[in-house]
Order: structure tokens, then C-alpha cells, then sequence
């Protein structure tokens, strides 16, 4: 039986130095030792300060993981919205179109694909975060790991995003989708 390809790691189009300087202030402002924040994102402590000193690529799923933990938004540490940074991961690509702010929470708005074949796993968020998807094209299978949602073209889903989630095509047909996650204010 042949072994399927190894797994793309998912990097992010952004200044490593930047997002590692962002996670330090953030940790910093916090009072949290870089070992406390390392062993509660669930990342190794030599991953967590190669990502604060900008000599290690940041992957979308540590920086989901550590950003759930300092309670922000993942684009906290990104560059500004202007900038569409966008995020790779080993099915999904996310480009970062806006961010906005109200009394109540922060959303962040994504232009969304995911290839066709093995899906992507994604850490919880922090608690009460949800998320909105608006397929475009294709059949989407997402939502949380443990029981999935389908959308195809036209569809939409909502979950709670605070426990590990999937996202993957379902066929052989690129999803174009829309993402919009709301996380609320602590």
C-alpha cells in the first residue's frame, strides 16, 4: 500500500521577527514565563523562543495554540490587515482580508481554500471563540474534530471553536470559502 506524501508544514507569509517580537510583548504584558506559555499551548520551549527571537518560521497551528493562551486573536501578532498576510497550513490557505472591533469582540475576516486530500486539524481556540464559514465552491467538511459539519456551495456553518477542529475538501474540487472568526473579549 503506498504511503501518502509527507505533510506540507503550514508557514505563515509574514515577518518571523515581527510575529516573534508580537508574541513576546504579549507573553511579557501577561507576567507568563516563556516555559508556562510553552507547556500550556502544548509547544516545545525551544519551538516557542525560536519563534520569539524570529529564527523559527512560525506554523499556523503554534501560533493558534499560543495565541489561545495570551487570549487574542491570532492577528495580534501578524502584520496589519493591509498587509493581507496570509497563512498556509497542510490543506488550508487564509488570507487575512479585515480586522474589526467592537465592545463586545474581535473578528477577523479570511478569504479561504482548501485542497483536496488530507485535511487539516487546527488547535482549539480560546474558549467562546466561533467560527463562520461560507462555502463558494466545492463541498467542505468542517467544524469540530469529534463531529464535522458539510457545506457545499451556498452552505454556511457555525461552530464553537474553542476544541480542535477540521477543515478538508470533500472530492477532488478546490473549496473557496470565506472565514470569519469572532473572538470575544476577556
Amino acid at each position: 500500500m503506498p504511503h501518502p506524501p509527507p505533510a506540507r508544514r503550514p508557514d505563515l507569509d509574514v515577518d518571523p521577527a515581527v510575529v516573534g517580537r508580537r508574541v513576546r510583548a504579549l507573553r511579557e504584558e501577561r507576567g507568563i514565563s516563556l516555559s508556562a506559555l510553552a507547556r500550556l499551548a502544548g509547544v516545545g520551549k525551544a519551538t516557542l523562543s525560536g519563534l520569539e527571537h524570529g529564527t523559527r518560521n512560525p506554523t499556523l497551528e503554534t501560533l493558534w495554540a499560543v495565541t489561545a493562551q495570551l487570549g487574542v486573536p491570532l492577528t495580534a501578532v501578524l502584520a496589519e490587515p493591509s498587509d493581507e498576510p496570509t497563512v498556509h497550513g497542510v490543506a488550508v490557505s487564509a488570507t487575512l482580508l479585515e480586522v474589526f472591533t467592537d465592545t463586545d469582540a474581535t473578528y477577523e475576516l479570511y478569504r479561504m481554500r482548501v485542497a483536496p486530500g488530507p485535511g487539516q486539524l487546527s488547535p482549539a481556540h480560546q474558549a467562546g471563540v466561533t467560527e463562520h464559514l461560507t462555502v463558494f465552491a466545492g463541498v467542505l467538511r468542517a467544524g469540530p474534530a469529534d463531529a464535522p459539519l458539510i457545506a457545499s456551495a451556498g452552505g454556511h456553518l457555525r461552530w464553537v471553536s474553542d476544541v480542535p477542529h477540521t477543515y478538508a475538501a470533500v472530492g477532488d474540487e478546490e473549496v473557496a470559502a470565506s472565514l470569519l472568526l469572532r473572538y470575544p473579549r476577556r
